[in-house]
């Protein structure tokens, strides 16, 4: 009974999602941005994603390539979609050192789209946690970029719709659904380089 019951629940987690726009000027913009083209194959997984972001079903995707396949580009182009379909979005690392990199790297970009994004992590302490705490729950931020720090209970958002994981073995089950638990049904794209049985 009690495996019948947790089959019963978990389908209900990943039933209704949020649907996105199908168009986005962002994603557009951000393509023309690069300073390289799409590679063939960068281009027929973003297809894949996309339609799954704009179907109103929960996305729940693996995104698996060597280091230095592009995943993060693609990771980006789903944060784009999401935001300018009006939703917050959020990109959890494992380590501090991860999430500097790629804050330093992203928020290069997202400036010259004119798209807020700040960087949260266990290091955020007193008044400077309390002020991104403030931002997030406000909305004001688009894009926080973190660790686990993203999923602890005074971490508040104001409309979650895209969840990316990098390095999703780092983390527990637990981890992975918490933003689920919080009453939304955001898309979650986990990215990883490590082969997954």
């Amino acid at each position: 009974a009690n495996t019948g019951q947790t089959i019963k629940e978990y389908k209900e987690i990943f039933k209704k999602g949020i649907k996105f726009k199908s168009s986005s000027s962002l994603v557009d913009n951000f393509i023309n941005l690069l300073p390289f083209k799409l590679t063939n194959s960068q281009k027929s997984v973003w297809k894949e994603i996309k339609k799954d972001l704009i179907s109103s079903h929960q996305m729940v995707r693996l995104l698996q390539g060597d280091v230095g396949s592009g995943k993060t580009i693609i990771a980006l182009l789903a944060i784009l979609q999401a935001i300018e379909s009006g939703y917050q979005t959020a990109m959890m690392v494992p380590t501090s050192i991860l999430a500097q990199q790629h804050f330093k790297n992203i928020q290069n970009i997202f400036k010259k789209l004119d798209i807020n994004i700040i960087i949260l992590t266990g290091k955020d302490k007193g008044n400077s946690r309390l002020e991104k705490l403030k931002q997030i729950e406000s909305g004001q931020i688009k894009l926080i970029i973190g660790t686990h720090a993203l999923i602890q209970d005074d971490v508040t958002f104001n409309s979650i719709g895209l969840v990316v994981i990098d390095e999703q073995h780092r983390f527990g089950v637990f981890q992975r659904m918490a933003f689920t638990n919080k009453g939304y049904k955001p898309s979650l794209l986990v990215m990883s380089a490590t082969p997954i049985p």
